[in-house]
């Protein structure tokens, strides 16, 4: 398993929709902003996020982007899947060891699906609270 600079910019983008989901569409000049990311790498990973029903657009004046799915309900297993394709990529040509990556593979899976946004956002804001 992989985590591309692509999964972790949608992460970025994802929290930041999060805290603000009470908000109503951000714009993504916004979120470049505030999360010190391109503006144009950003507009990269909104289609594949959008495609995958993570998120919805607006155009217009008071457009942007906006969490279609609560923060609760949003895992990290998701992200990695919309913007990853799959989250697991193991394998071997040994019978013999399938079971081992297959172990890997739910371990993961169980780890990253059970990671919500909600959980990322609170756990960020008690590290300010607690770091600064």
């Amino acid at each position: 398993m992989r985590i591309t600079s692509k999964s972790d910019y949608a992460l970025k983008l994802l929290v930041d929709l999060a805290e603000h989901y009470q908000s109503g569409y951000i714009s993504l000049a916004d979120i470049s902003r505030r999360m010190n990311i391109s503006k144009k790498y950003l507009e990269q990973i909104v289609p594949m996020l959008s495609k995958s029903g993570l998120i919805l657009a607006n155009r217009g004046n008071k457009g942007g982007y906006m969490l279609n799915v609560p923060p609760q309900r949003c895992t990290l297993g998701d992200i990695l899947t919309a913007t990853e394709g799959s989250v697991l990529s193991f394998g071997t040509n040994d019978d013999d060891l399938q079971f081992v990556w297959r172990e890997v593979g739910e371990a993961i899976e169980k780890t990253v699906g059970g990671i919500t946004l909600e959980d990322i956002v609170e756990r960020r804001s008690s590290c300010f609270n607690y770091c600064i």
